[in-house]
């Protein structure tokens, strides 16, 4: 009886078959660790948490609307709408 675990992503291949009498935890145990050793695992992470860099378009407007409000909370401020010497923020979490 032959048992082989196998992963394969674009141009890595881990494959590991099993020995003679070797149990199945040992089997996965060596793949983990073959797996590991390829660099796999933080290929994948490094993609599934990658976030793509704004346009310059989008960073324009994201800055245009902070000028807005930071414009807006100053104009409150001076009509005493907003106590400026109070802490402003998310309060207390």
């Amino acid at each position: 009886m032959e048992a082989v675990i196998g992963y394969s992503s674009m141009a890595t291949n881990v494959e590991v078959t099993r020995n003679g009498t070797e149990n199945p935890l040992g089997l996965l145990r060596r793949f983990t660790k073959r797996v590991q050793g390829s660099g796999v695992l933080p290929r994948i992470r490094g993609i599934r948490y990658y976030e793509r860099t704004l346009s310059h378009y989008k960073n324009k407007m994201k800055t245009l609307e902070s000028i807005k409000h930071r414009e807006e909370v100053a104009r409150d401020v001076k009509l005493g709408k907003i106590n400026p010497d109070l802490p402003r923020g998310r309060g207390k979490r």
